[in-house]
């Protein structure tokens, strides 16, 4: 039991990095609740559509956490060479649901500009997809000092309480135009894993409730038919194959996921205390970005 914590403290400290060229590691201490670890809102412009793009360009949000924060810019590339989407990106590392909800203010590590229903107000945007791991261990102001940990069935009513939350109020920014939600599942982990099947079961749950979208992009990071288990390799894909790159492990027909330190994030760089986009090619990555841009995809070529 004391191993299992020690190593959910050191991914409560990665969860408040994500990737750039290493400067420092995860122990660093998490900043003062008003001193947020975050990025300037980041929109991208949109570059000729493929063929397949639908008939009218979508417009996407990307929030979220230090996976998201990582995420950000190969998911950007994705949408706009597939769908020739137009997209902003907000994603502030160490966050969960709550810091995106207005009227939490200071003690959230997301501003007031950035707040989810303040984006869509300003952006009107087609989708909004979001993704969290769950902050689980405490560095979350906003959960009121509630962790898993400590009190699991207060931290699932509380998660799911915000969820709903979070849902109406973009709902409600976005008036006559409300846009679709997406909500990212996570992948496998390692620590706790009937904690994040339980909030992947709340984003699924909350996304059929309000007729809403799901990204399983944790299923493109687990062993094809064991969803629930973590793994730091994985067979390389067709498309990693013909990407040399991608195919870490070319040999052994194995690409990685995961650094050897870092059970969470899929970044091939290590975390530090200034996130950034990730900066090398990661599989991991990848794989997450094409399945939402996917997911979006479909639905937008349905209509």
């Amino acid at each position: 039991m004391r191993r299992v914590w020690a190593v959910g403290l050191l991914l409560a400290g990665l969860l408040l990095g994500a990737c750039t060229d290493p400067a420092s590691g995860p122990e660093d201490a998490p900043p003062a609740p008003d001193v947020p670890v975050s990025s300037p809102t980041t929109e991208h412009r949109r570059p000729p559509a493929s063929p397949r793009a639908p008939a009218k360009a979508p417009t996407v949000l990307y929030l979220g956490d230090s996976l998201a924060m990582e995420n950000q810019r190969v998911l950007g590339e994705e949408l706009r060479r597939d769908l020739g989407a137009k997209y902003t990106s907000a994603p502030y590392s160490g966050t969960t649901v709550c810091d995106y909800l207005e009227g939490t203010g200071a003690r959230s590590l997301v501003p007031d500009r950035d707040k989810a229903a303040a984006l869509v107000r300003s952006l009107h945007p087609d989708y909004v997809v979001l993704q969290f791991w769950g902050n689980a261990w405490g560095y979350t102001w906003c959960m009121d000092g509630i962790t898993h940990n400590a009190s699991p069935g207060e931290y699932f009513e509380r998660y799911a309480a915000d969820a709903v939350r979070l849902t109406e109020q973009i709902a409600a920014a976005g008036g006559a135009k409300r846009p679709k939600i997406v909500w990212v599942l996570q992948g496998p982990d390692p620590i706790t894993p009937d904690r994040i099947r339980r909030v992947n079961s709340l984003y699924e749950e909350q996304a059929a409730a309000s007729g809403d979208l799901v990204a399983d992009a944790g299923k493109t990071v687990s062993p094809a038919g064991a969803r629930q288990t973590w793994v730091q390799y994985l067979p390389c894909t067709a498309y990693e194959h013909d990407h040399p790159d991608y195919c870490t492990q070319p040999d052994r027909d194995r690409t990685a996921l995961h650094l050897d330190k870092d059970y969470l994030h899929f970044c091939l760089a290590p975390t530090t205390a200034t996130p950034k986009p990730c900066p090398v090619r990661s599989p991991g990555i990848l794989r997450i970005a094409r399945e939402i841009t996917r997911v979006i995809g479909e639905r937008a070529r349905s209509r």
